[in-house]
């Protein structure tokens, strides 16, 4: 049987023979812990050559203020030597200092940072080691590299700990929805940011909830659509009593336009397909808890892996044919064995390609938990992964050439 043969043989049911899985091996190795983050930044850059990643000499705790983290690329075409780019005092264990490749940029990475007493983000060419810094601290990056959106990570370390920084506290932290706190718009050229919407705006828009009512509102999780024309973010509150509430919306970069994309209370990872199309883990008013594609501007959902994609996991598209083909996802730690396992989703046949099943230490638990979090390389060839089951969190390549054959189309 082919390689692809053994791979459809075992892509449904449970977990995967390990002599039928694809080649992985560690791209760093302690005495210190190496991680990158969230899943939907590039990690790789333009020539799949160097991938990014951070460095720490401890684990199983929260980020204090005077905690810093070193910033480095690995060399994969140089025995994965590391190379040192900077340090950060503005980071968590979930999404790291936001460390990516400036879209639209050969050899300029972004990050945040604090320093003088407010957090900044700077932009480093890898090549001239010229480095700039804008006074203010990115979320997301724009398609052309020029612009970026970003939260009140002060509030978000007091609503949320382990998505926002340590060191600066929230002074609206009494006020459960503020006019002064929201989103802001950050030119990169320039360093100025405008606050686009604002906690206070949010509570007013769409149809009433009544656990809105006294609830604490924050934003968290935003993200620019391939095409630079819309942003997601996620609007959350914390009702008296129980979990916190989510509503999934989407608007112009200059705030306007918003739109209430899922108002069922409980989006969770999220990324857009193309500029009009959103996938997400979700539980739309009316229907069960899954992966569903919404359509902007629209109530238009429809389910997507039904029966297989059935746990919540960092989603994201390869860059392979037109873009919709193949799923990259992943699981959280499932059975006693505490497995995370990243897979592929075919869309078109339904079937799901297992790529790994990497034990999770118990002690990875809680907001210092190791998600994998897989990231692709531009070329969708291969695939990043942070875990600890070796014993600390470290970076892992997972060879998928020989599952999706790829015609190497870079994603916008």
């Amino acid at each position: 049987m082919s390689w692809l043969g053994v791979l459809l043989a075992a892509s449904f049911g449970g977990e995967a023979d390990p002599a039928k899985l694809p080649p992985v091996r560690a791209i760093t190795r302690g005495p210190a812990f190496h991680w990158f983050g969230y899943y939907d930044k590039w990690q790789f850059d333009p020539t799949d050559r160097y991938v990014l990643g951070m460095e720490v000499g401890f684990e199983g705790r929260s980020p204090k203020p005077d905690d810093v983290i070193k910033l480095g690329m690995v060399d994969l075409s140089d025995g994965d030597r590391w190379i040192k780019l900077g340090e950060s005092r503005a980071w968590n264990w979930q999404q790291g200092c936001m460390l990516q490749w400036l879209p639209g940029s050969e050899h300029t990475v972004v990050w945040n940072d604090r320093q003088d007493g407010r957090f900044v983000c700077h932009l480093l060419d890898v090549k001239s080691r010229k480095r700039r810094t804008v006074p203010h601290p990115v979320y997301s990056v724009s398609p052309d590299g020029r612009t970026a959106v970003t939260p009140d990570f002060r509030r978000i370390q007091d609503t949320r700990p382990g998505y926002g920084y340590a060191g600066l506290a929230d002074p609206h932290a009494a006020d459960p929805a503020p006019a002064d706190s929201g989103i802001w718009r950050v030119d990169l050229t320039s360093g100025k940011a405008t606050l686009i919407l604002s906690l206070a705006d949010i509570v007013k828009v769409g149809p009433p909830d009544a656990s809105m009512t006294g609830a604490k509102h924050w934003f968290n999780h935003l993200l620019f659509s391939p095409d630079g024309q819309r942003f997601i973010f996620l609007h959350r509150w914390q009702p008296k009593a129980g979990w916190f509430r989510t509503r999934m919306c989407t608007a112009r970069p200059d705030g306007s336009d918003i739109h209430v994309v899922d108002r069922g209370g409980w989006t969770s990872h999220f990324i857009w397909r193309d500029p009009t199309h959103i996938l997400a883990w979700a539980t739309p008013v009316g229907k069960p808890s899954g992966f569903w594609l919404f359509t902007d501007g629209t109530d238009e959902v429809q389910q997507v892996g039904k029966g297989v994609m059935t746990v919540n996991g960092h989603c994201t598209y390869l860059p392979i044919g037109d873009g919709t083909e193949w799923i990259l996802n992943d699981t959280y730690p499932q059975g006693d064995a505490r497995r995370q396992s990243p897979y592929l989703f075919h869309v078109s046949t339904g079937r799901r390609f297992w790529l790994g099943h990497f034990p999770a230490p118990k002690v990875a638990s809680g907001e210092w938990r190791v998600d994998t979090h897989p990231r692709y390389s531009r070329d969708g060839t291969t695939v990043c992964i942070d875990s600890a089951h070796a014993g600390g969190r470290q970076m892992y390549l997972i060879d998928i050439a020989q599952i999706v054959k790829p015609t190497s189309r870079p994603r916008p």
